[in-house]
């Protein structure tokens, strides 16, 4: 195979519009009579990988809407190929080693292979080992990985004795195409017994008689995770378990899918951005690297802490591969010196629903601070930013505030047409050189531009989102879990685009969110919701963000510690001996 990858992104490659084919019409190579690009039977443009060369560049860079990639691959890559979708289409190298009896983590970039890995793992995909006229065959993957313990899962695989049970990213389909009551649907699919057990372990009595359509996010994804759980298979697959839930729910989550492996001996794979979470999780850890629908490579795999590591320096010590060309640093957010003018103010506000009563203290906050709410789901968080941006009228208490309120809602719901076609809908000002270097290429959006939103990823969609939020005329700005779905990676630009923004416009943001991290460097300030989830919330705070943390983590009795390494936030086990020191002297965040 060729030490470079060509690829032809077919959605974004658009031949009419680019003047009938501007790359082949300029390819140097073909001007001297080579065919290095030529129309394919798609229509689209089609790069043959055994003429082109490095003079190819000229087409990735010519082409006016980003189609055309030519990547090459790491000097130190040895494998062969285990999938190619198409002749210039995304290339998958390696896959990850199923472990019986433990948890393996699998962290990367969102669009570089890891649902191709699971597909072939489950046998739902047969694997071409990089030739795409051939027909898949996991006879030759087999033969591949003869002598390892690969082999022998494939095996299982080949004989149809691997049973899968998956939990997918978006939990929010699941909701659309499931009926009934949350009770039926978990009685539908338990073939266990283990129905009460897991209720009781994931706190779901008060939706067991919700219909599933009514769930929200946080319930649904607890849903989705029971229900993976109570199928009888023997290997397991949790694609981002922590969005939506509260840390308390992580944990409670990361217990219940530990013990799928520790207690009954079954293969586990979990996907996870959440670095804290994925660290708790799991026993093991591969990285899945490359560049994002162009190529992906899966890693030896590693001990946990130090598979996160390597990761945040983007380096591989064991096979001398640096994948990326910075280290992900968590630096702290900057503390504020001196109180801004305030902007926005709230009075006491109170809510009552059927089962459900809120009450809310008069708050403020001021310019250019971003002011972070966290806590335990049904605390009535989301219902507090509906009520500031209008859409949820409160029972007592009077928001008079003339102020305009941008709001990012949780459960985020696709356009028709373009991103394009979106932003040129409802944002005046993403034309400007502002807007497009400070919010779109910092989201890496303009690559996905074109691109219908209908087609675009879990974290691409609420990126996109994020960015429409942002170009709307507002003094504040209200988001609703901005980092689900989201990579490490862009985690850190996304809290760094928001504090960037509201610093320069004089403006303010309020975030809902349970990544600690992302918490920690994004806010200014602290809501911390509290009461009992489903029943009644009330409210302590704006505190500093120090206090708010610790407030939080007293709250539901959990302590973070700092890798000494990364300085990342790391979750303590419960009883053990840093936990309690940290307990006692009143110190749960490592801040």
């Amino acid at each position: 195979m060729s030490r470079r990858i060509a690829v032809v992104d077919k959605e974004k490659c658009n031949p009419i519009a680019c003047g009938d084919f501007l790359c082949i019409r300029m390819c140097p190579l073909n001007r001297a009579g080579k065919e290095a690009i030529v129309k394919g039977p798609d229509g689209k443009a089609q790069i043959n990988e055994d003429i082109a060369t490095d003079a190819c560049q000229v087409c990735v860079n010519i082409c006016p809407f980003g189609a055309i990639h030519m990547v090459k691959l790491p000097d130190q890559l040895t494998q062969r190929p285990i999938h190619r979708y198409g002749k210039d289409s995304f290339v998958l190298f390696n896959l990850p080693v199923p472990m019986p009896g433990k948890v393996v983590g699998i962290l990367g970039r969102n669009g570089i292979g890891k649902s191709t890995a699971l597909k072939i793992l489950s046998g739902t995909l047969k694997p071409n080992l990089g030739d795409p006229e051939k027909p898949g065959d996991i006879t030759e993957l087999i033969k591949m990985f003869k002598g390892t313990e690969m082999q022998k899962f494939l095996e299982q695989v080949k004989a149809g004795t691997v049973k899968v049970a998956y939990k997918p990213q978006a939990v929010d389909l699941v909701a659309k195409k499931a009926e009934g009551k949350v009770k039926d649907l978990l009685k539908k699919v338990d073939q266990k017994g283990k129905m009460s057990e897991v209720v009781e372990i994931l706190e779901m009595q008060n939706i067991l008689d919700r219909d599933v359509k009514d769930l929200s996010g946080g319930e649904m994804q607890r849903l989705a995770i029971a229900a993976t759980y109570l199928k009888d298979a023997n290997f397991y697959f949790f694609d981002e378990p922590a969005s939506f839930l509260d840390i308390t729910s992580r944990m409670k989550v990361a217990k219940l899918i530990r013990s799928l492996a520790q207690e009954q001996g079954n293969t586990i794979l979990v996907i996870e951005h959440d670095l804290a979470t994925l660290d708790y999780i799991s026993d093991e850890l591969q990285i899945v690297y490359g560049e994002a629908a162009v190529y992906g490579i899966v890693s030896q795999t590693k001990p946990i802490r130090r598979g996160i590591n390597e990761y945040l320096d983007g380096y591989l010590p064991d096979d001398n591969i640096k994948f990326r060309n910075y280290k992900i640093v968590f630096n702290k957010g900057i503390e504020k010196e001196g109180k801004q003018p305030v902007l926005f103010e709230w009075p006491d506000l109170e809510k009552k629903f059927p089962s459900f009563h809120m009450k809310i203290n008069q708050g403020a906050i001021q310019r250019g601070d971003v002011l972070t709410i966290t806590g335990s789901n049904g605390l009535g968080k989301t219902t507090f930013l509906k009520m500031l941006a209008g859409l949820i009228k409160p029972d007592k208490g009077e928001l008079t505030s003339k102020i305009k309120i941008a709001y990012k809602p949780q459960d985020l719901q696709t356009e028709a047409g373009t991103v394009q076609e979106w932003l040129n809908k409802v944002a005046k000002d993403h034309n400007s050189g502002w807007f497009k270097q400070n919010i779109l290429e910092k989201l890496n959006l303009q690559s996905i531009i074109n691109n219908n939103i209908s087609s675009l990823s879990g974290g691409e969609l609420q990126k996109v989102y994020i960015a429409i939020t942002l170009s709307l005329k507002a003094e504040v700005y209200a988001f609703d879990e901005p980092s689900a779905f989201i990579d490490v990676e862009d985690r850190l630009k996304v809290a760094e685009v928001i504090r960037d923004f509201m610093n320069k416009n004089d403006t303010c943001a309020i975030v809902v969110d349970h990544d600690v991290q992302f918490l920690d460097y994004v806010g200014d300030a602290m809501l911390v919701f509290s009461g009992i989830p489903g029943k009644e919330g009330q409210v302590k705070g704006p505190l500093s963000k120090k206090e708010g943390m610790n407030e939080v983590l007293k709250m539901l009795g959990i302590t973070y510690r700092m890798d000494k390494e990364s300085k990342r936030p790391r979750i303590n086990k419960p009883g053990s001996q840093l936990d309690i020191e940290q307990k006692n002297s009143n110190k749960y965040y490592y801040a």
